[in-house]
């Protein structure tokens, strides 16, 4: 698909489960209707960590297209992206064979893009598998030094679709500053693919607010916050995404 820039991304469910907050989606059928629900409201991507029958975390070919087929349904001409995380197998190796296995799924069970951490062992080896699948990566880049692991010489055949400048276990004093260095990293780098910037927890929204401010893509979904803005409690993802498109609205 050709490649275009979304303002906002939902990220359906990560590693939570219905235990944190009763509205993660997990089933295909689940993540079909918080996507259609995401997208109505302003998200223009899609993010999702799919299941196995139990319930857990897979990136096997079977449990991977049963939900991107069940999100395509739901919301046509919507790019839709998986997680690719080592947590899932354990090991790069088995990550990397599940992962060769997407190249067998239909085109609509097959996901446009797949989130690709560049600090975990084997990236390079598995955006080259994903790339020969025709699925874009996106880097997620988490620190400084993720920075530099980015900027060694390697590039994918087709380039990469954004960069996700992801900030992690930060207080939300810290969260602008954190995220103002590696995105300094990244322009000394002269790297030129789309950036996407985004937060977690208590440092989420600011990091939203800033990403409005510097004209920058974010993402929100219950994969990465629970909460509103004010700590107020929140239905589901397609009520985070209506936060994060009125405050984008105000920071713009």
């Amino acid at each position: 698909m050709a490649q275009r820039i979304e303002r906002i991304k939902a990220c359906l469910n990560g590693k939570r489960d219905p235990a944190e907050h009763r509205a993660v989606p997990v089933t295909p059928s689940e993540l079909a209707a918080a996507a259609q629900a995401c997208v109505a409201v302003g998200a223009e991507a899609v993010h999702m960590h799919p299941r196995d029958t139990q319930g857990q975390q897979s990136l096997q070919a079977a449990d991977v297209g049963a939900a991107v087929a069940a999100v395509r349904a739901a919301c046509p001409g919507t790019p839709i992206g998986v997680t690719t995380g080592l947590w899932v197998t354990g090991n790069s190796q088995s990550r990397q064979n599940e992962v060769a296995g997407w190249a067998g799924l239909d085109d609509e069970q097959r996901p446009d893009f797949a989130s690709v951490n560049v600090c975990e062992p084997g990236w390079q080896q598995l955006v080259d598998t994903l790339s020969a699948s025709g699925i874009q990566s996106e880097a997620g880049v988490w620190t400084v030094d993720d920075v530099a692991l980015l900027g060694g010489g390697y590039e994918p055949e087709d380039g990469w679709l954004r960069i996700m400048v992801e900030v992690m276990n930060v207080s939300p004093a810290e969260a602008t500053r954190f995220a103002d260095e590696i995105l300094d990293e990244l322009s000394q780098a002269d790297v030129s693919a789309p950036i996407l910037l985004h937060g977690e927890a208590d440092g989420c929204w600011p990091l939203i607010a800033h990403a409005g401010r510097l004209g920058l893509p974010t993402r929100i979904g219950l994969e990465d916050v629970l909460a509103g803005p004010n700590g107020q409690p929140v239905a589901d993802n397609a009520e985070l995404v209506q936060l994060a498109v009125q405050m984008l609205g105000a920071t713009t």
